[in-house]
Formats: structure tokens, sequence, C-alpha cells
């Protein structure tokens, strides 16, 4: 059976991806802070929960996981919506440890077990790393350092057979995320996806997730970008009807207008 450690699986990207990957008989490590949500996803799923902050996890919190098949850093998250010259530097300082940092921390424990099992790491950025936007400043330039990170990894781990893999997800509507960086406001969270006709959800990432792990070991995709059909870009988002023919498209609807209430 083949082991994964899922950081950030409390919720959203990180919990969709611990579920699917259970489904699919892998044995699933499930790492957070809130322990009566994380132990309770993991009793759900058969999985193993670590309840650590990534920023300051150690080897004796990694110690249960002895095989490592594959990491998914999905611990992160934004903070604020505050322009470059207002804003608030412990929240920039707050999004570094998390994204970055966090990540660093989980490659570094596990590495070794990573090595050993030819494994892969996935880490889950934004494509809020790929260009700045208004208000973006502070999480755009946290996921460009992730993805540095992961880009420089790949090329230090030349000759060692471990895959590394970038995911970098547009849009995706996880509850949580808007509400976290909008402080709660939900009325400000929802109004992020009025009228945008299907969002992603945290399974479709997840979904391509499995699907990378499940490649023949000697694939490595270096970088994936995943969006909506209605974001074509970071700055060009259609909020409209995109007229699906599929029954889908009311059902997936009527879920993004009911997530928040």
């Amino acid at each position: 059976m083949k082991t994964a450690v899922i950081t950030g699986a409390s919720s959203g990207i990180g919990e969709a991806c611990a579920r699917l990957l259970a489904g699919g008989g892998w044995k699933v490590f499930l790492v957070a802070r809130r322990r009566e949500r994380l132990e309770n996803i993991a009793s759900e799923i058969n999985g193993h929960a670590i309840v650590v902050d990534v920023t300051k996890a150690q080897e004796i919190d990694v110690g249960p996981v002895t095989r490592c098949d594959l990491l998914v850093n999905c611990a992160g998250g934004a903070l604020g919506l505050d322009a470059v010259g207002q804003a608030n530097a412990d929240d920039w300082t707050n999004m570094f440890n998390t994204n970055v940092l966090g990540t660093l921390r989980m490659i570094q424990l596990l590495l070794p077990r990573l090595v050993e099992s030819q494994g892969c790491i996935m880490n889950i950025t934004s494509t809020a790393a790929l260009a700045g936007y208004e208000g973006g400043g502070g999480y755009c330039a946290a996921k460009s350092a992730q993805r540095a990170l992961t880009q420089s990894l790949r090329l230090e781990m030349k000759g060692v057979p471990v895959r590394i893999t970038e995911v970098l997800p547009g849009m995706v509507n996880t509850p949580e995320f808007a509400l976290n960086r909008l402080r709660g406001d939900a009325e400000r969270a929802r109004a992020v996806y009025e009228n945008v006709d299907r969002p992603l959800a945290a399974n479709d990432i997840a979904q391509v997730v499995v699907g990378v792990a499940n490649l023949p070991a000697h694939v490595n995709v270096d970088e994936i970008v995943v969006r909506p059909v209605a974001q074509r870009a970071q700055h060009a988002l259609f909020r409209g009807d995109l007229r699906w023919r599929d029954k889908q498209s009311s059902l997936h609807s009527s879920i993004v207008k009911g997530e928040y209430q």
C-alpha cells in the first residue's frame, strides 16, 4: 500500500486530496492544526491524523510516517486584500511562514523517506505565482516564493528518482479560503464567486493530484495550471452564464450559491 502525507488536510483542497487518495487505496496521513476536525476526517477515511502546525513541525511529528510515497503540500492561504503601500507586514509574515516555510519544513522532514521510496512531491501553489494583481501583493509574493522553491528543488535533485510537481490552481471555490482572507466577511467572500459559472471545486484539484500521483514512476509533470473555463487568466474572469448543455450546470450553480448559507 502506498503512503501519502497531505498538509492542510482539515479543509479545502487538502481534505479533498486525502479523501480521494484514501478512496483509491492509499494509506493517508493528514496534517493540520485543528485536532477535532482533522481526527474526524481521518476517522471517516481510515486515515491517520498528525495534529501540528507545519511551520513548527519536527521529526517527532512525522515519526509515525515510516514510508512516504507522496507528499502533497496544501497548507497555505491568503490574508487581506490590502495594497502594497498599506499592507500589514504581519499578514505577509504569516503568509510566507505557512505557504513557503511550512512547505520547506515538510519537505526537509520527509525527503529521506521520499528518496527511499522513489516517491513524488507535489506543491500546491497558485496562479497567483504567475502574475501580480491589485490587492494580492503578499499572496502573490508568497506563492511566487513557493514556486521558486519547487523549481530549485527539482533542479537540485537532478539524478535522484523523485518526481517533483507544482500544481497551480486558479479560482477554486473553497469557502474557508475567501472567508479567512476577508476576515470572516461572508458577504464579501460570497461576492468573489458571484455569477461565476462553475468555478473549480476542491475535488477538481484533488483529481489532478491523484492523476499525476498515479502516473508511472518515470513520468514527471513539472507543472500544471488548472483554471475553470470561466477564468482565462488571473485578470480575465467571465461572470455570467456559459450556457453549459449538461444537467450538472444548474446543480453546480446551486451548490456554489449555497456554500456560505
